[in-house]
């Protein structure tokens, strides 16, 4: 008689999409985030909008004087939505030049997770992983302590401390959903 295999299957928790904007002009902000509310659903959380200086490698083709700021989506996702969020962005983006053919915004969207926050990106690098695509995924926070922990690579303006309580924001209000959710599972 043939022994019966044990499956367990972990239960996939749902993560918060966020997402990083960097701009030029305040009305394809505000164009963008309404397609994006459309797509994904309400806003949850904003940041504060902050000069973008960390590097100019936006300028050439954005313009100087670049404003950064987050949001958080209210619905939860599934963590593999990561390559088709950024899909749509990049669509978006397209749609939203300016008179040489130049992005007027930069959407870097994200998940928050209990873990850690991965970003999405369409550039090649020996910490990400391919998703498919042209989209590349990679862990830019680990949450530790109590603290989203910045990485190596980790960019400086998700350093910020404002930053960091934003996306523990996001975090903590995802961990009620989840507790919430399994309270009713019971």
């Amino acid at each position: 008689m043939a022994k019966k295999k044990l499956i367990v299957r972990n239960e996939i928790e749902p993560v918060k999409l966020i997402a990083g904007f960097i701009y030029s002009s305040q009305d394809a902000y505000v164009s963008v985030l309404e397609e994006m509310e459309n797509r994904f659903g309400p806003v949850q959380f904003e940041s504060e909008t902050f000069p973008f200086d960390y590097t100019d490698y936006y300028c050439e083709e954005m313009g100087n004087q670049l404003i950064r700021s987050f949001v958080s989506f209210e619905n939860p996702v599934p963590p593999d939505s990561l390559r088709v969020s950024k899909l749509v962005t990049n669509e978006m983006e397209r749609r939203y030049l300016n008179e040489n053919s130049g992005r007027l915004i930069n959407i870097d969207p994200g998940l928050v997770g209990l873990a850690n926050l991965v970003l999405a990106s369409t550039k090649a690098y020996t910490h990400r992983v391919y998703l498919g695509d042209g989209i590349y995924a990679e862990v830019t926070l680990m949450y530790e302590n109590k603290a989203f922990v910045p990485l190596p690579w980790t960019y400086p303006d998700y350093r910020r401390d404002d930053i960091l309580q934003f996306l523990l924001r996001v975090r903590e209000n995802l961990k009620e959903y989840i507790a919430a959710r399994r309270q009713n599972k019971l």
